[in-house]
């Protein structure tokens, strides 16, 4: 186990979120990471489509022998992560939805927890499942209010961060959760970190943020750490990173690199036929 990598996969470029998070918690973990690039958005495609998808990513990291599935998309792990759990024949598989859950339940203080992400995270209601599911396990009273928040996707590729576009988009879309008084604020949508300043801003100081990369990062490193406890897993010194895509887009370096927070590793092309293919 100790020299396999860690495979993650998303929509898009948004995932690199999440790896940003794990080369933090994980520095000495390669990861091999996948970005339907081709085939993104996943939030506006149907259940049917998402698990397609979904299945056809996962078989695409287990050829390159990774030790667990992070499942970076929030649309997958509300929608099809169970087709995740079947293709990784047994491997982990963490997805972005259970661990915010416990996260959000554990840090509220007056239970009302706020959701923001796509129109079909949204619309599964995963979110507010998993944590009335959790608020029985933790015995708190919760309340959950949810928000799509389809703009901040091109917002943050645009590299808007500061712009007065999205200080008033940001405004308009959290207003209500504003006026409900929530103190916690699931951020349910990879790409959603890239706005945390400006979310921030607008919630005010009393709302904890949860990133979702970040939460899963922390499951991550802490698997990781019984495997090194029981003797099943040495880091590696020098960990070399893969990254895949399946369409290779205008402003794929700069956005990725802004999402991921340092340089990327070369991107490698694969193609959809019978299978997944890589480019030479």
């Amino acid at each position: 186990m100790a020299d396999r990598p860690i495979g993650v996969f998303d929509s898009g470029i948004g995932g690199m979120t999440v790896v940003k998070e794990l080369f933090e918690m994980v520095p000495n973990e390669r990861i091999v990471y996948f970005g339907d690039t081709a085939r993104v958005p996943y939030g506006t495609k149907s259940v049917e489509t998402v698990r397609r998808y979904a299945r056809e990513d996962t078989e695409l990291l287990m050829s390159f022998g990774v030790k667990m599935i992070v499942a970076a998309c929030n649309t997958v792990s509300a929608t099809a992560l169970e087709e995740v759990e079947h293709a990784a024949n047994g491997l982990p598989v963490i997805g972005m939805i259970g661990p915010c859950a416990k996260e959000a339940v554990k840090v509220t203080r007056n239970g009302r927890i706020g959701i923001i992400g796509t129109e079909a995270t949204i619309a599964s209601g995963a979110y507010e499942k998993a944590i009335a599911e959790e608020s029985l396990i933790q015995e708190k009273l919760c309340e959950t209010l949810s928000k799509a928040c389809p703009l901040f996707v091109p917002l943050a590729e645009e590299g808007w961060t500061s712009h007065v576009a999205t200080e008033v988009i940001a405004e308009e879309y959290l207003r209500d959760l504003n006026v409900k008084e929530i103190d916690t604020l699931i951020l349910g949508c990879t790409h959603y970190p890239v706005l945390t300043d400006v979310i921030q801003r607008t919630m005010g100081p009393r709302v904890t943020l949860i990133n979702s990369g970040a939460v899963a990062a922390k499951l991550v490193a802490e698997m990781l750490e019984l495997e090194r406890t029981a003797g099943r897993q040495t880091p590696n010194e020098n960990p070399e990173h893969t990254l895949l895509v399946s369409d290779i887009p205008r402003k794929f370096q700069t956005v990725g690199e802004r999402f991921l927070g340092r340089a990327m590793p070369e991107a490698r092309h694969v193609v959809w036929k019978e299978s997944w293919t890589l480019e030479p």
